[in-house]
């Protein structure tokens, strides 16, 4: 036999063990796919084995729901409305669960005020709006989770086209009147409400508009507090993990939502919780009472429509009511570039009185200050002397008033001349403006 005859035998050889080879290979294959049909879930092939592995430590958790709750949160959608000391921490959780769309709707751009509380932003989110550097985190948090961002408040005109595109809507707004618009739309559009809310050191929360039971926001408070009860974190302040755990506890009422841990409210009670961090802290929660049949937009007679709100009859911050702190003549006023003039001259003998709380007088305050807070002190006082140098003249002794913005000053500066002080005159704009205008190195909080 030839070397090339030789070298042809051999090429049939291995050709046919190849052959062979292969059959024995696809018979493997058909075994092992039948073997995989014998133990896998029908519900497998819907999550990636990144996501097995993502979320394998809550779905072992019995509570939990193990591997069908985690395709029900792939498969919701929560819209997140505000997105700030409440809304990032549950933005965090939320997505981190593997909540599989998301919607955030803020106005809002990032400020370094806002970094001790809003978790999501960083320093070199500062200028941005909040909604794009919550997006940001997120998708570098959990890229299995779709989110889409609205650069708006929700209003009457945008309401009804964004939030019935939605499963579930947590409220982590600070004012009334956004309250009560997310709440009118919701009930109308079927959906409920996680709502959270948080102030200096304090929180609560409630779930609103769920089942046959689950009252709505109107439910709870028929009529909007009034105007001068309600403070903002700006102005009465907020320490960071308080308003973060109410946050936190958002997140946690959204999986046992979405995963159906109340039976679609079949066995959901209305409840309130509170949370209070000092002295020591503690979560207390309240029976609440239940859908209430008078209610003006849930009850049996509803007289809240659509079709009002669209057409903006209801004027959500009206029914609120605004604290107008604009009650001076301009006379009455004064601005920093003329109190700074008018200080400055020589033998100036004139009194500012100071009427921050004194948490923020203690944080800073212009030399020679008198510290007088508007409330409790000048708001409830009938008379102010014991806190003033002696033998001030009511009639002639000038008075000028400043605060941290130019709001309570104004009210204090009214007072005042009610309680007969005849030379007395608001510092406009306060000690921002004061920062801003004549002294860049004076601190603002």
């Amino acid at each position: 036999m030839s070397d090339i005859e030789s070298i042809k035998l051999r090429l049939e050889q291995l050709e046919l063990e190849n052959e062979l080879l292969k059959s024995k290979l696809e018979a493997q294959g058909e075994t092992r796919v039948e073997n995989e049909k014998k133990w896998a879930s029908p519900l497998a092939d819907s999550l990636s084995l990144d996501e097995y592995r993502r979320y394998g430590r809550q779905m072992i958790v019995p509570e939990f729901g193990s591997l069908g709750s985690q395709i029900k949160l792939k498969s919701s959608s929560v819209l997140v409305i505000g997105a700030g000391g409440l809304g990032c921490p549950a933005l965090l959780y939320i997505a981190a669960s593997g909540v599989g769309n998301i919607g955030i709707v803020d106005n809002d751009e990032v400020d370094v005020s806002n970094l001790h509380r809003q978790v999501l932003h960083t320093t070199e989110s500062v200028g941005i709006p909040k909604v794009e550097s919550a997006k940001r985190y997120i998708n570098k948090l959990n890229p299995h989770v779709k989110v889409e961002t609205y650069v708006t408040m929700i209003t009457n005109d945008n309401a009804f086209e964004i939030i019935p595109k939605y499963d579930l809507i947590l409220d982590c707004t600070d004012n009334p009147a956004t309250r009560y618009l997310i709440n009118d739309v919701c009930v109308l559009s079927d959906r409920p409400i996680i709502s959270g809310s948080g102030l200096k050191t304090e929180g609560q929360l409630s779930i609103l508009n769920y089942g046959e039971k689950g009252p709505c926001y109107r439910c709870f408070y028929p009529q909007p507090p009034s105007p001068n009860s309600v403070t903002s974190c700006k102005d009465g302040g907020v320490l960071g993990p308080c308003i973060g755990l109410i946050g936190v506890t958002m997140a946690v009422e959204t999986i046992k939502i979405l995963t159906n841990f109340y039976e679609d409210g079949k066995n959901f009670s209305p409840f309130l919780s509170m949370y209070s961090s000092y002295p020591q802290q503690q979560i207390r929660v309240f029976k609440m009472r239940s859908k209430q049949k008078t209610c003006s937009v849930c009850g049996n007679s509803p007289i809240i429509t659509k079709e009002m709100i669209v057409s903006n009859q209801i004027d959500y911050v009206e029914f609120c009511g605004k604290l107008d702190s604009n009650v001076l003549r301009e006379n009455e006023r004064i601005s920093v570039k003329e109190y700074s003039i008018f200080h400055n001259k020589e033998g100036d003998d004139s009194i500012l009185i100071d009427v921050r709380p004194k948490e923020q007088f203690s944080i800073v305050s212009l030399p020679n200050s008198v510290h007088i807070p508007w409330d409790p002190i000048i708001n409830k006082a009938d008379n102010i002397d014991e806190y003033l140098p002696p033998n001030i003249n009511k009639e002639a002794d000038q008075i000028f008033v400043i605060c941290r913005y130019g709001n309570d000053s104004q009210l204090a500066t009214q007072k005042l001349l009610k309680l007969g002080y005849r030379n007395v005159k608001d510092v406009k704009g306060g000690l921002n403006k004061w920062s801003e205008v004549i002294d860049s190195e004076f601190p603002v909080y």
